[in-house]
């Protein structure tokens, strides 16, 4: 499994940054385009999507990687 990715706000931007990392992997003009770019690295490394608001506190998670508990169906 990946690093997880989060998504967090920046001064006029927003940003991508894998969980550990010191450097930020992308910057981005609006929160949306920050997500589908997170989005794609979290699935690409079966990893946690972490979404801040604007306020700093966590407003969304996401799972694709392998879950302890999938769901039944």
């Amino acid at each position: 499994m990946g690093k997880n990715q989060w998504v967090v706000k920046r001064d006029n931007e927003w940003a991508v940054r894998g969980e550990g990392n010191s450097r930020d992997t992308s910057h981005h003009k609006t929160q949306s385009e920050a997500i589908d770019a997170a989005k794609n690295i979290a699935q690409n490394q079966k990893s946690e999507l972490i979404i801040k608001g604007r306020d700093g506190k966590i407003r969304e998670k996401n799972s694709y990687g392998n879950d302890d508990s999938p769901p039944k169906g």
